[in-house]
């Protein structure tokens, strides 16, 4: 049975709740070990602490407290900071989160004076400032590190503008391009990741503190300032949407979702270009692994980790929609579990950003392999059909002519290059002796000059483009 306690003072209770005012019974351990979230949020101690030091400041500012109760508040607080960096803070069960943590601590280090630190602030509004503080932060890294990938990925197609390798449409050949080409697509989906990282980091900076609970405060806060000393450019207009907003939330998981997504595309490629069947590429040894049973395999784990942590985006970014679809304003208690979707996607993309960048840039490219690859399929048939198209055929004709020209070559087995202009000849007069140059696959990818093309000088004016931003 739950031990009663009396109903007047603190000292009776064994664990003094902030809000244990209205409660005649002290918690049940196992409602207390089911709500804390300690083991979560304790990662955000910094933001909370650069929080209420803005906050005392402000507090004292407006002479809500004095200046002395201010700077003993910021002096107790920065010393917690120091004991939880150095790893010697005494977190206990029953600290509910992060907030509670510190402000018990702080009472206990500086008495009374501490009890002054929460006025005007809500849990509520402190979380919502928590977290954007936090998540600011994470995306410049974030965004750091996917400048780093775009460089790589420039660097990379710098060198290899002559390299031809066979595209593909259903996973089956279909037109010879620039591997310099077939890098920068990538490099074009991480800039749209990067501009939609910048645009959620954008929409979060803005300053909650003041919302209070739900409705906000009477005492006479001054927001403007706390907004600029945590360095805000706008403050909250709606102190009900401020406290279970957690659309930058679902925003930023779902940037990271889809820059998971094209991650795990370009690892899906390598995974398939490392096989013995493509022969394309080979994957670094030190981004590889082996097996503990047979001798000479290489298997690109990195790779295909990449792929698989993406699905934990994904799953991350339902959980959080689904933690928000049906919650009636302002705040509940749901709205806890926003921590691990959002620190457990932080750390998976800071992981790849940090792994792929230097795995891709060792990657060793079979140029010949790639060329006689990019041959095959009858890979030069669109050019076949644009030739004919240029000597005064309809495309539509152009395209059956062709397409009757492929058929007879792979009934005979022979490849277009086999073929000579009289054989050309038998399926239309408009084939000439310049149609014979067609099929050659480098002529194909330098012909697509038209802008964002294949062509070499297609790719080398974008990437003057790409530095000159």
């Amino acid at each position: 049975m739950r031990k009663k306690v009396e109903a007047a003072e603190g000292p009776l209770r064994k664990s003094r709740k902030a809000w244990a005012g209205r409660f005649g019974e002290e918690t049940d351990p196992r409602v207390e070990a089911f709500t804390t979230s300690l083991p979560v949020d304790r990662r955000l101690y910094r933001c909370d602490i650069r929080g209420s030091i803005a906050h005392a400041r402000m507090l004292a500012r407006r002479r809500i407290i004095d200046r002395q109760a201010a700077a003993a508040i910021e002096e107790g607080l920065l010393a917690i900071e120091d004991e939880i960096d150095r790893g010697v803070f005494a977190f206990r069960p029953e600290d509910e989160d992060i907030h509670m943590a510190v402000e018990r601590a702080l009472m206990e280090r500086i008495g009374p004076a501490g009890g002054k630190l929460h006025t005007g602030r809500s849990r509520n509004d402190q979380v919502a400032l928590d977290v954007r503080l936090y998540l600011r932060d994470e995306i410049d890294d974030i965004l750091k590190g996917l400048r780093v990938f775009k460089k790589t990925l420039v660097s990379i197609a710098k060198k290899e503008i002559g390299t031809v390798i066979p595209g593909y449409t259903h996973l089956q050949r279909a037109q010879p391009v620039s591997l310099a080409h077939y890098f920068l697509a990538f490099w074009e989906m991480l800039d749209r990741d990067e501009g939609r990282f910048r645009d959620c980091r954008r929409r979060l900076n803005v300053m909650p503190l003041g919302s209070a609970a739900l409705a906000g405060t009477s005492l006479p806060l001054d927001r403007a300032y706390t907004a600029r000393l945590l360095k805000f450019p706008a403050i909250s207009a709606n102190s009900m949407d401020a406290v279970s907003d957690r659309d930058f939330l679902a925003e930023f998981l779902s940037a990271a979702a889809l820059a998971g997504m094209h991650w795990s595309r370009l690892c899906e490629d390598l995974i398939l270009w490392s096989t013995e069947e493509f022969g394309f590429v080979e994957i670094p040894d030190a981004f590889a692994t082996g097996s503990s049973l047979m001798p000479q395999k290489k298997n690109p784990d990195v790779a295909e980790l990449v792929r698989g942590k993406t699905g934990r985006v994904y799953g991350n970014l339902m959980a959080m929609l689904t933690v928000m679809k049906g919650l009636p304003l302002t705040y509940n208690r749901d709205l806890q579990e926003d921590k691990e979707c959002l620190f457990d996607t932080v750390d998976t993309v800071r992981a790849c950003l940090a792994i792929l960048p230097p795995m891709v840039q060792g990657l060793k490219f079979r140029r010949a392999r790639m060329k006689q690859a990019a041959g095959g399929g009858f890979s030069t048939a669109t050019e076949v059909a644009d030739y004919l198209v240029r000597k005064g055929v309809p495309f539509r004709e152009a395209h059956g002519i062709v397409g009757r020209l492929v058929g007879s070559c792979a009934r005979s087995g022979r490849r277009f290059e086999d073929l000579t202009l009289s054989e050309l000849r038998q399926f239309s007069p408009a084939f000439d002796r310049d149609a014979l140059a067609c099929f050659d696959v480098s002529r194909a990818v330098n012909g697509k000059t038209l802008y964002g093309g294949t062509a070499g000088e297609t790719i080398r004016r974008r990437i003057r483009e790409i530095e000159g931003t």
